[in-house]
């Protein structure tokens, strides 16, 4: 299976849509405006296809000198266990360069993962929920 990775290639808010509710992830993918917004206030998207269809994403938000938070990194679930989502974080970390922290927040059912790929818990967070 041959994958193409992509920086800088904004999905198009329904393919976002089909990929976070095929791999799990909860968004608010009943809302298509909302998704488009969180695509077009990021400034570091990598993507992943297989042909013309987006099957993993990383999304980040960053200064790409100090600090990256990742705010989305999903796999759709077909396509998982194949190397593509330690991939789209090694291009994201690529793009942000050496100086740059990258940190992320994970789902629950994540949290086994991201050790698995490099990365190390952090302990030292605060976090002001959404409302909706």
């Amino acid at each position: 299976m041959e994958i193409t990775y992509k920086t800088g290639t904004v999905p198009t808010a329904q393919q976002v849509i089909e990929l976070y509710d095929t791999a799990g992830l909860k968004r608010p993918t009943n809302d298509a405006g909302r998704i488009a917004r969180m695509y077009q206030n990021s400034n570091l998207v990598v993507s992943a296809w297989h042909g013309d269809k987006l099957v993993g994403v990383s999304r980040a938000l960053t200064d790409f000198c100090y600090s990256c938070y990742l705010s989305d990194l999903a796999v759709t679930k077909d396509y998982q266990k194949e190397g593509i989502g330690k991939k789209l974080i090694e291009l994201t970390k690529e793009a942000i360069g050496d100086e740059t922290m990258l940190l992320l927040l994970s789902a629950t059912t994540a949290m086994e993962y991201y050790p698995k790929v490099g990365m190390e818990t952090v302990h030292n967070g605060f976090i002001i929920h959404r409302i909706k």
